[in-house]
């Protein structure tokens, strides 16, 4: 389902000021020495996108787990896993993806000796939609993907919510057709066995408009 929405609020789209290099390569390594926000000082690497150059569909996320904090590279954790298993699931070759973040440093809390997520606030978001623009910019996907509230907010504003807009294919002022749905990590929260599965099942459904749309 597709429908025309203009962006409303700061985001990283081409419509905006961003990044600029010639190739991702180039990107990755300007993006090295991000001081633009404060979530550099705490994290152990910024997490970059991944994929092929010649990708149709862009998957972006919130922001890199512990788990990518620690390997340096984008949805490698439960998540990660839970999300190919439902993209597969869904009919959607994981091959022709590129996945990225919103945020490209991990944002934490210390709770004892372990590093809790803790979202990332909308200066942080703004800040480095610096490099996710350039990202989309090089890539030119034929689908965007926003996984969760902050790529949502990143990419098409602070108007669009996800449980009341999840499963549409949303057209941003930016030229970008994003679908919009939940981050994965959320199935990973639910504790109750049959409410997981429902909403798998959910997550799935949405999944299967990338098929739909390309």
């Amino acid at each position: 389902m597709l429908e025309r929405f203009a962006s409303a609020g700061a985001g990283p789209s081409l419509a905006y000021e961003h990044a600029d290099a010639e190739t991702l390569d180039e990107l990755h390594d300007d993006a090295q020495s991000c001081q633009r926000c404060d979530l550099y000082r705490n994290a152990t690497h910024l997490v970059f996108g991944e994929g092929p150059r010649s990708a149709e569909i862009v998957l972006v996320g919130e922001q890199p787990g512990d788990k990518e904090d620690q390997a340096a590279r984008p949805f490698v954790g439960p998540a990660g896993r839970l999300l190919d298993q439902c993209l597969d699931e869904a009919g959607v070759d994981r091959d022709r993806c590129y996945v990225t973040n919103a945020v490209k440093h991990f944002k934490y809390q210390m709770r004892g000796k372990k590093r809790l997520h803790a979202r990332p606030n909308a200066g942080e978001i703004q800040r480095c939609a610096w490099w996710l623009g350039a990202e989309l910019e090089l890539l030119q996907p034929k689908l965007v993907v926003a996984l969760g509230a902050t790529a949502v907010s990143s990419l098409l504003g602070t108007k669009v919510k996800v449980m009341r807009d999840r499963g549409h294919i949303l057209h941003s002022s930016a030229k970008l057709d994003v679908l919009v749905t939940i981050h994965p990590s959320a199935l990973l929260r639910i504790r109750e066995a049959d409410e997981r599965e429902r909403n798998r099942a959910a997550f799935i459904q949405d999944l299967k408009e990338i098929a739909r749309f390309l």
